[in-house]
């Protein structure tokens, strides 16, 4: 366009007459690259935008180099996608003017604004038949667990190498290969879509991988959705039709996109009558009421703030996903907002009371891909019932908080459970958590787990020390109070006395455990009002500030750790003696966990399983006094031997072991501690300081 041989060109966009952007002038170019990003509001989706470049001229009229149109109605939602669009003029139809290069995502704004685009205009119902085709309805979660009893294709090895094939309308998933195994297990986690016009079953096929020719058939089933209820985690067995074999998958329908369902908490009218009756099913003495599970937990699920941008336009498309045990349900997406406003409600049948409910917050990506915003996990026995309130998120290391303007989470919980059966369960196996992947080798992880096992052992060597100065003499008055306490304890010892003997050190931790609470009780309401304090405490008023000791007891400890990965080319070369280093590791954090939950269990770390130990400690102390030893060991023995003949289907277990799984260690009470938000930590500075 100018008399150099060159151009210099500009774009500008429009929408209904009305400019939504101008980029930037490149000069004398006539491949300009602008690599220009930017979101804009379109008022109607139906409208196409109208896109002109224009040679830019000092002092004169620009110069018209072009114009091109794109269609909205074309674009899939959520999905990127490149243009390639020729640049036209109507006064010179036939001359070739170039071409313009884009990548154009088209977002709805809300769940409102998906359906009003597909219900706005009524001259367009082939445009919205398509385009809602697009949306999907439900999010699949399934759990590929395991196969059993898998025909052998390698006669050599009697063996197969199998893996699956899930289909679901037009989404496709293939499983990883399990070499040389009749009984796979594959341990895999992926989603997929339901959309409103299509057939909801679900094609599994399980094939034998061939590297020298086709990969063999080995059977199939097909699962219809729509017989399956929503909002509830169902482990499926399904016989392999065609083929010999089963498969076990774990199955959720949630992430619902539809208004006015079960968990729509905008229309969510609480029943007084159904919440009675909840509580009667779980009452202390239904020890064999029908009902599943120890307990009913119910999560309201409000919205978040403060969430990270992980999209170019400064926002994020958020859900949140919600875990208990093997039970995972999820809300859908809002798109375009760090504000999220889920309004849902979810329910999960407890199986252990001593169970930590995991809440993930992730940006949903295009291709259905997922990007982590945040985290948080609630050990039901902190739950307080009915309260709404704001939980600080935390990074994937569950140390320090994650990215973004403090994010948070707004909750209500309510959990109703029964002691009894909670007591009886936690005394049995832990239900297995199928998504639990042992930990990999890692340099830190290992150094972490022997400086645990270290602190385990340097308790056990200080006690040493303590009975070698008695031994030694080295202070006389306390070597003879230990010679006459040995004495006598031989001379009176009865096998009851074992039990009695861990009781007396319960008693003292429980001494510790209530002087702790009440002195952080009246160090709380100091400094909330000294004047008040002082005033309350003249008069021999009680505290006026209610405050759990869960919370009392949780110290602040705001160190981040660095996220540092292991090069590829180390790993490499570790990968001979990796195996070796990985079982060190693990059973060195395994022995770790173990001590430190015997810690917990006896400093009531979690009061409600202290409690429990006390109870089954003074119930062998009373078996120990009243039955002779030799025939506990005989009935010991004999249930041992007669076990897989009378109950050949239980599980063999150790009641002491199970009790102790469910306490946590302190790595796990480290991922549950709660976040203070900066202000809370200004506000207590400030009260200090006008304390002081």
């Amino acid at each position: 366009m100018d008399k150099n041989g060159t151009s210099d060109p500009y774009v500008k966009f429009k929408s209904g007459g009305r400019l939504l952007h101008k980029s930037k002038i490149i000069y004398r170019d006539l491949n300009p690259v602008w690599d220009e990003s930017f979101t804009v509001p379109i008022e109607d989706p139906f409208q196409p935008v109208q896109i002109k470049v224009f040679d830019y001229d000092w002092g004169l009229q620009d110069d018209f180099m072009g114009s091109c149109l794109v269609d909205l109605t074309a674009l899939e939602l959520g999905r990127g996608q490149d243009l390639a669009l020729c640049l036209r003029d109507p006064a010179k139809p036939a001359a070739a003017l170039g071409e313009l290069l884009l990548h154009v995502t088209l977002w709805p704004k809300s769940q409102e604004d998906k359906e009003q685009y597909l219900l706005k205009n009524t001259k367009l119902s082939d445009v919205n038949k398509r385009l809602k085709a697009q949306i999907w309805s439900s999010v699949v979660t399934i759990v590929l667990v395991e196969a059993k009893n898998l025909p052998a294709m390698d006669l050599d090895t009697r063996s197969s190498d199998p893996y699956c094939k899930f289909r679901l309308g037009n989404e496709k998933y293939k499983s990883k290969v399990v070499w040389k195994s009749l009984h796979p297990s594959w341990l895999e986690q992926f989603d997929l879509h339901l959309y409103d016009d299509q057939e909801q079953v679900l094609e599994v096929s399980v094939w034998d991988k061939d590297k020298q020719t086709k990969d063999d058939f080995l059977g199939r089933c097909q699962i219809d959705l729509s017989k399956l209820e929503r909002e509830i985690t169902h482990n499926i067995w399904q016989d392999l039709e065609d083929g010999n074999g089963q498969i076990f998958l774990l199955l959720t329908i949630s992430g619902t996109t539809q208004s006015e369902t079960i968990t729509d908490l905008t229309s969510y009218r609480e029943n007084p009558r159904d919440r009675e009756i909840i509580e009667r099913r779980y009452a202390w003495y239904r020890l064999n009421e029908t009902a599943s599970g120890v307990g009913w937990l119910c999560v309201k699920v409000y919205g978040a703030k403060g969430l990270a941008a992980a999209d170019l336009g400064g926002k994020s498309d958020p859900f949140c996903v919600l875990e208990l045990g093997n039970a995972r349900l999820q809300t859908h997406t809002e798109y375009k907002t760090l504000t999220p406003n889920w309004m849902k409600i979810f329910t999960f049948t407890v199986k252990d009371i001593a169970s930590i409910l995991e809440i993930t917050v992730y940006d949903e990506d295009s291709d259905h891909k997922v990007e982590f915003l945040g985290k948080l996990a609630l050990p039901l026995l902190t739950i307080r019932n009915g309260e709404k309130r704001w939980y600080a998120l935390k990074d994937k290391k569950m140390r320090a908080r994650a990215k973004g303007n403090c994010p948070q989470i707004l909750l209500e919980m309510s959990v109703i459970w029964n002691p009894l059966k909670a007591a009886i369960r936690a005394i049995n196996p832990a239900e297995p958590k199928y998504m639990h992947q042992e930990a990999k080798f890692k340099r830190q992880l290992f150094i972490r787990n022997v400086m645990r096992l270290k602190a385990i052992i340097m308790w056990f060597i200080e006690v040493g020390k303590i009975l070698q100065d008695c031994f030694e003499w080295e202070s006389k008055l306390l070597s003879f109070l230990g010679v006459m306490a040995w004495l006598v304890f031989c001379y009176y010892y009865e096998q009851w006395m074992l039990p009695f003997i861990i009781l007396l050190f319960f008693a003292r931790n429980w001494l510790i455990y209530r002087l702790t609470v009440r002195i952080k009780l009246l160090y709380r309401e100091f400094m909330n009002d000294p004047d008040l304090f002082l005033h309350n405490l003249i008069r021999g008023n009680p505290l006026l500030i209610p405050v759990d000791d869960e919370d009392l007891l949780a110290e602040e400890d705001d160190e981040d750790e660095e996220n540092k990965e292991e090069k590829k080319s180390l790993k490499e070369r570790l990968q001979a003696i990796q195996e070796v280093t990985q079982t060190v590791q693990n059973a060195i954090g395994y022995v770790a966990n173990l001590g430190e939950a015997v810690k917990n269990l006896m400093n009531f770390t979690v009061p409600y399983l202290s409690y429990l130990a006390i109870i089954m400690l003074i119930g062998a102390m009373v078996v120990v006094y009243i039955i002779p030893l030799k025939y506990l060991l005989m009935a010991w023995g004999v249930n041992k031997f007669t076990r897989k003949i009378l109950r050949p289907h239980t599980i063999p277990n150790n009641e002491v072991l199970d009790l102790l799984s469910r306490v946590p260690d302190d790595e796990t009470l480290l991922d549950c501690r709660e976040l203070k938000h900066p202000n809370e930590h200004r506000r207590d500075a400030r009260k200090k300081h006008k304390v002081s």
